[in-house]
């Protein structure tokens, strides 16, 4: 496995690779680096992304996780930038129920290019956040993706 600490907005991150896909990215900074043409790819296009210049991820990803974990996030992988999901409007895309939406978005091993920052509580407010500074970090997110119902918080 290969990694690469990087410096971005949101914090210091650590994306780690296999041959073939990028498995995970952590709010966490590793010592020593391992790089890999993958891991590169993605650092680049998070550059880009941090910057407004890009909107959708093109980077092969592995993450690993169980069948409905999965489906998940494919599922907030269509959440376009700057819009958002509901716990609720997710279920019912699954056939399931909004803690286990929100279980599996905890779970993401791929935040931000698996944007589970996107999905929100049906009264706007932006429910929780594993990564970085948790609920600050989601709100930084979506703000910098052009998310205009934030004025409450």
């Amino acid at each position: 496995m290969n990694y690469l600490t990087i410096d971005s907005p949101v914090g210091v991150l650590t994306l780690f690779a296999n041959k073939e896909c990028l498995i995970s990215v952590q709010f966490k900074a590793n010592k020593n680096n391992t790089s890999s043409p993958i891991l590169e790819k993605t650092q680049l296009q998070l550059q880009e992304y941090f910057m407004g210049k890009r909107k959708i991820f093109s980077i092969p990803l592995g993450p690993k996780g169980t069948k409905f974990q999965a489906t998940v996030w494919r599922l907030l992988l269509k959440i376009p930038i700057g819009k958002t999901k509901t716990y609720g409007e997710l279920a019912k895309e699954c056939g399931s129920f909004p803690r286990a939406i929100g279980h599996a978005c905890k779970f993401n091993p791929i935040p931000i290019i698996i944007p589970c920052h996107r999905v929100i509580k049906k009264n706007k407010d932006l429910g929780g956040y594993s990564g970085g500074n948790g609920k600050k970090t989601k709100r930084d997110l979506l703000l910098m993706e052009g998310y205009k119902a934030l004025e409450n918080f």
